[in-house]
């Protein structure tokens, strides 16, 4: 099958052909039809996280079921599934105490002295983050995967499988926001865009986007954003602390830089909830006014949208097919798997929300 394999940090990811395995008793072989290039793949490429190499990248996808291994129950050939890097081993504390997002169990990888999922001749490819999905197929571990309908489009599926899941799951499950509450988000990229939508759905009565790029900022107002604040003009903590009288009662901040940061956590209101979705380098410390947390203002990170995907991307399935779910002007460009490159450069331009690369 062919992937796209990165071999070498800020160098152009690799087309390559390789194989994949059987499926292990608990493992599903996955026919990719779609798949979002993401931030993330690209913090993973320029070295911001670092990662054995080589891999397969690609986290953000839908497909439908080509095989299962021998205790598989939970589905079957032809149904359709979207993926999540958050795999779940269902028995950890983590698992058990219903946060699934956090669990990190080795026995969702194969073991390292046997045959892995992913190889090129005698050389073996890193699976990243449970899943791989910029190839032809992905091979995973059963609690990679949610079920869905199929009356779904795939290309929208896909983009369920994280920036959806990370911003929505930020606002309802992290945070829990508040109906008639005020609500802040610095970056309106998929993520923020989600992150936007998710306080409209939860009933936030007053969203402000906050990003640089105008264009990005007239389409959050089609996300549920009551009123816009251009960084590049003003400093954005300021904006917002006078649009709002004196703060928000929630941040996002969904970018990951230390500024965006420490602006999400002073445009707070008392009492305020600031939430990180984004990936802040490796190394970089936030720094705080101390007095600050006298007035009971919160810093918080969130780890792909708190989520429990099983339950919630079926939800947000039937909320995009509702129309409340706004996927559709998410998606910048569809793409083939050879274009990945050239949807990673425009990741680092800042100027789209998501390439989707369509599989034949």
């Amino acid at each position: 099958m062919k992937a796209a394999v990165l071999r070498e940090i800020n160098k152009p990811l690799e087309i390559e052909d390789i194989a994949h395995g059987d499926p292990g008793p608990r493992e599903v072989l996955i026919r990719t039809v779609a798949a979002g290039v993401c931030h993330s793949d690209l913090h993973f490429q320029n070295g911001s996280y670092p990662y054995p190499l080589p891999a397969v990248l690609g986290h953000e996808s839908a497909g439908i079921v080509e095989a299962v291994g021998s205790d598989v129950t939970y589905v079957k050939p032809g149904d359709h599934v979207i993926t999540c890097l958050s795999a779940f081993c269902g028995h950890c504390e983590y698992c058990l105490t219903g946060h699934m997002s956090l669990c990190q169990e080795p026995e969702l990888q194969r073991p390292m002295e046997g045959p892995q999922r992913l190889s090129k001749g005698d050389e073996t490819m890193w699976q990243f983050l449970n899943l791989s999905s910029f190839a032809e197929y992905m091979l995973v571990h059963e609690h990679a995967i949610a079920k869905i309908r199929e009356d779904m489009p795939m290309d929208r599926a896909a983009l369920i499988g994280c920036g959806v899941t990370t911003g929505v799951g930020a606002v309802i499950h992290t945070a829990r926001v508040e109906v008639g509450s005020t609500v802040a988000v610095i970056g309106c990229g998929g993520v923020g865009l989600s992150a936007i939508n998710g306080a409209a759905i939860a009933g936030a009565a007053r969203i402000i986007a906050v990003d640089m790029v105008p264009s990005k900022l007239e389409l959050a107002r089609k996300f549920g954003a009551t009123d816009v604040v251009n960084a590049k003009d003003c400093d954005p903590v300021e904006a917002v602390r006078e649009l709002t009288g004196g703060g928000v009662h929630y941040s996002f901040e969904a970018i990951g830089l230390k500024v965006t940061a420490e602006q999400s956590f002073k445009m707070l209101a008392r009492g305020g909830t600031a939430t990180i979705i984004g990936m802040i380098p490796v190394g970089t410390n936030i720094e705080l006014h101390g007095p600050e947390f006298l007035m009971e203002r919160k810093l918080q990170g969130s780890n792909m949208g708190s989520n429990r995907f099983r339950v919630d991307m079926p939800r947000f399935v039937e909320l995009y097919l509702q129309g409340r779910l706004h996927l559709d002007d998410l998606i910048s460009r569809r793409i083939k798997l050879e274009d990945v490159n050239d949807a990673m450069k425009e990741l680092e331009k800042g100027e789209v929300a998501r390439s989707v690369i369509m599989f034949d």
